[in-house]
């Protein structure tokens, strides 16, 4: 058995080799959906693809892989690859919150994010079918609006949820 000896703080370690895990191996792909503030339909035509280029470049400032974006006048889809170092709720936090300063002062526009979000795991062989969704959303929501598409996602990922606590 080879072992290996590290130092460490004028210690001496010795450990065997083969217990040792070189590396973390993570696939982490979530598809993510909120919506502007009381869901008024604040993101219009004229600076939505801004936006969602924006949001893809937070997604790639906090080391984290845009894989799709898209969204409405009042809601956007992110389906994402995150790393082991990431904790979802702040990732959200801090993409939420640096796309409304953005926002604010870039477009001078006032907008607020709603403060929930929803977080639906993404298998690795379904990436492509929520990569055709996302792009597909100006055409989806001629027909269903926000809410009814929020709790088919809630349902299809087995979420509890109290509808009065939704909106």
């Amino acid at each position: 058995m080879k072992r290996l000896v590290i130092k460490c703080k004028n210690r001496i370690r010795v450990k065997d080799a083969k217990r040792e895990m070189p590396s973390s191996h993570v696939s982490s792909n979530f598809h993510l959906v909120f919506s502007t503030k009381e869901r008024l339909t604040l993101i219009t035509k004229d600076w939505r693809e801004r936006l969602h280029a924006y949001l893809g470049g937070i997604v790639k400032g906090m080391d984290a892989m845009p894989l799709a974006i898209g969204g409405v006048a009042d809601h956007v889809h992110l389906l994402v690859s995150l790393k082991s170092k990431h904790r979802l709720d702040y990732f959200l936090r801090d993409l939420k919150a640096d796309s409304s300063v953005w926002v604010h002062t870039e477009l001078k526009k006032k907008f607020e994010w709603q403060k929930g979000y929803g977080a639906f795991s993404v298998s690795p062989n379904a990436i492509e079918g929520v990569k055709k969704y996302i792009a597909n959303q100006e055409k989806h929501h001629a027909t269903k609006s926000f809410e009814i598409e929020y709790i088919e996602l809630l349902n299809a990922s087995e979420i509890e949820y109290d509808e009065k606590y939704l909106w």
